[in-house]
């Protein structure tokens, strides 16, 4: 409070200074308007006398010698066109002269007395009526007497340059120095004081929050403050769903650690995405862009399944989502169950298809990434940094994103499921939900399907992976042509399938999607047919493993002497 009184005090003393230095240079610019005025009155009343042209006709001779001159005023120019002169003149004159305003008038004449002579010609360049003056106050003649018939022709004396311009513009200067400091300094001086009080205010606010945290919880300090930020009233956090911290993370960093909100730390930037399960929004976070997926408030199974999973599971992997954390929280009265993951301008798959035909290196990079981020999900691995084996159950080209150098990433773990060879139990989650009707394996479509046999669930991304490969062989160009992209089954089901309809066209009818007689001439899309082929084949013990998928995959890339393509630039 004693900051903001100080501010104010030295607010007022600043509008009082600019008062008083603008009513002071606001005085002498009316004094100067003043001395102009009165100069302006002695220069008319000077010039009423100066240089009387005397007639000639009336003069009486004197013993002197007279001559004839030239007289005009101003235009003056040659001897040709003057239109007056004087006879019988003692001596002749021309001048210069440039009154108070700066003017110049030039004219001829003649002396016709003898007491006129000390007048004229004795007084010579830079003759000053009235004194030394400021600017604008003298008035400088220049004028040059002669005897001789018309002697006073030709050109009119100089005067020199006016000094005072620069004394002028120096005292202008000054004035707009003074108004500029007059005007522009008090607010620099209440922006510095603005910005130092805030400081401090921000400062000690930090120290009591700090003082609140340690004596709440005596080891927060090892937490980040930079990722600790207070909770609104009305505000739900992950604590009341995870009894603690949650430990998140995926991809080429680091996990985050994440306590109480997330939310207060975003700013959502513009919807990229809608969907049955709710929205996904690109955000900023600590400067950065990140994907914000939504959730509707129905769907807090799925938004719980896939925390769980980040929070439980080490998911870092280059060709699965990268996890930054999640967040339940209230906006207008609403409940709001927030994901955040890493941004990826391209989108989906799904939209990345329909905007663009492939060549043969971007198929080999999309199909050889997806198959080596399920050959990570579907592994057990041993361990401090070890991870639970992993189904993915929903695998699809909507759930797979094209990162910026063409390789893929594996996202969507709300209804996967975890095996462990230790205790050899599913964790199915509380999800109720099922996957989507058309990537479904005919297993699970005539239900045969044994839902505690962790294989046979990991067989069943590999019927769903054969489909997503036809969807990505479908638009890579071969000899030439690149078909429309298309969902699989869509010329045999509608847009929004049932499970019978599904259940119909692949165990009753053992239908599969169609394959191009075009692929059979270009050797890597035979070898992709018939790999998708072993993918989505009837009975699962039939279909490749993701490891021998990905093997099969770096082997035709290989044996293409136009790819050349080398696995280390996959996995980047």
């Amino acid at each position: 409070m004693a900051i903001i009184k100080w501010t104010i005090f030295i607010f007022i003393i600043c509008i009082i200074h600019i008062k008083h230095v603008k009513g002071e240079i606001n005085g002498q610019l009316l004094d100067e308007h003043q001395e102009n005025m009165d100069r302006e009155t002695e220069v008319q009343h000077t010039n009423s006398k100066e240089f009387p042209i005397v007639p000639a006709q009336n003069s009486i001779q004197p013993p002197h010698p007279r001559f004839k001159c030239l007289s005009c005023d101003a235009p003056c120019h040659n001897a040709t066109q003057h239109s007056h002169m004087c006879l019988n003149a003692m001596q002749c004159y021309k001048s210069r002269i440039r009154d108070s305003f700066g003017e110049e008038r030039v004219n001829r004449g003649c002396i016709m007395s003898p007491e006129q002579i000390p007048l004229y010609c004795n007084h010579n360049l830079g003759n000053n009526f009235g004194g030394p003056r400021k600017r604008n106050t003298q008035t400088f003649i220049n004028l040059e007497c002669c005897t001789g018939d018309y002697c006073n022709d030709g050109d009119f004396p100089e005067l020199p340059p006016p000094a005072d311009e620069v004394t002028h513009l120096n005292a202008d200067s000054s004035n707009i120095l003074k108004m500029s400091i007059a005007i522009f300094g008090p607010f620099v001086i209440i922006s510095i004081l603005a910005y130092v009080a805030i400081y401090f205010i921000r400062r000690n606010h930090r120290k009591r929050l700090e003082y609140s945290r340690t004596k709440q919880d005596p080891d927060s300090y090892l937490v980040n403050d930079e990722l600790l930020r207070v909770t609104s009233a009305g505000d739900s956090t992950l604590r009341e769903y995870l009894q603690h911290s949650v430990t998140s993370g995926s991809g080429s960093g680091m996990p985050l650690l994440i306590q109480r909100t997330l939310a207060k730390q975003v700013t959502l930037v513009e919807c990229i995405g809608r969907g049955k399960y709710g929205e996904v929004w690109r955000g900023h976070w600590h400067g950065e862009n990140i994907a914000v997926k939504i959730f509707f408030s129905r769907d807090e199974e799925s938004w719980k399944r896939e925390t769980e999973i980040y929070s439980t599971v080490l998911l870092r992997h280059e060709n699965i989502l990268g996890f930054i954390g999640s967040d339940m929280t209230s906006r207008n009265s609403c409940t709001q169950l927030w994901l955040l993951t890493h941004y990826y301008p391209h989108g989906s798959l799904f939209d990345h298809l329909n905007r663009n035909a492939l060549s043969h290196r971007d198929m080999i990079l999309i199909c050889l990434s997806i198959a080596n981020g399920l050959v990570h999900l579907h592994t057990e691995i041993f361990g401090t940094e070890g991870k639970p084996a992993m189904a993915h159950r929903d695998l699809k080209s909507k759930n797979i994103l094209v990162k910026p150098n063409g390789t893929c990433v594996i996202a969507d773990f709300g209804l996967a499921v975890m095996h462990s060879n230790v205790t050899g139990k599913l964790d199915f989650g509380n999800n109720p939900k099922v996957g989507t009707k058309r990537y479904m394996a005919p297993e699970v479509l005539d239900e045969s399907i044994d839902m505690y046999n962790f294989e046979a669930l990991r067989r069943t991304d590999i019927y769903a992976l054969g489909l997503v490969i036809w969807e990505v062989c479908r638009r890579t160009i071969s000899c030439g042509i690149a078909e429309e992209y298309k969902v699989p089954y869509y010329d045999v089901v509608p847009s929004d399938p049932s499970f019978e309809d599904m259940r119909k066209v692949v165990c009753v009818d053992n239908y599969r999607p169609s394959i191009p007689n075009r692929w059979s001439s270009d050797p890597l899309m035979a070898g992709m047919s018939k790999l998708m082929k072993e993918c989505w084949h009837q009975n699962p013990n039939v279909r490749l493993p993701a490891l021998r998928i990905k093997k099969t995959i770096s082997k035709l890339a290989s044996a293409d002497e136009k790819l050349r393509l080398d696995y280390d630039e996959v996995c980047v």
